[in-house]
């Protein structure tokens, strides 16, 4: 049995609105869990998108996250286009980054809803009006 959290509130876990209409991602948390969603979303935030420059939970890839009683990190996450030629890339920089942090991980690709400019975060456009992107 898990508890269920929808987070709408990007300081929360660090995984920001990701739906124009107000919708957040699901973050699900077992009560016996030893692992943050914040120490996940913390080590996801050291992986930039290699196409954009900024950390994929600013760009609003990362949909959902659970975290089961075992600490198993299951994440719903998307890319910016289904056809991206990247996405094996992104995945090794993804365990990577979470591998001092998380014992076991899985990602869901996701595809509906597909990623839009809509699922940036604030802080995220701010990144991307500094490297010089019209957002």
């Amino acid at each position: 049995m898990s508890d269920t959290i929808t987070n709408h509130d990007s300081q929360d876990t660090g995984i920001g609105v990701v739906g124009s209409d107000g919708s957040g991602p699901s973050v699900t948390v077992a009560p016996r869990a030893t692992l943050s969603a914040e120490a996940v979303t913390n080590a996801l935030r050291k992986v930039t998108d290699p196409e954009l420059g900024i950390d994929i939970v600013n760009l609003g890839l990362v949909y959902g996250m659970d975290i089961d009683d075992s600490d198993l990190v299951t994440l719903d996450m998307t890319l910016t286009s289904v056809t991206c030629p990247l996405a094996d890339q992104i995945e090794d920089i993804i365990r990577s980054a979470v591998d001092d942090v998380v014992p076991d991980l899985v990602i869901n690709w996701v595809w509906s809803p597909p990623w839009g400019a809509e699922k940036i975060t604030s802080e995220g456009r701010e990144q991307l009006l500094a490297l010089g992107f019209k957002v």
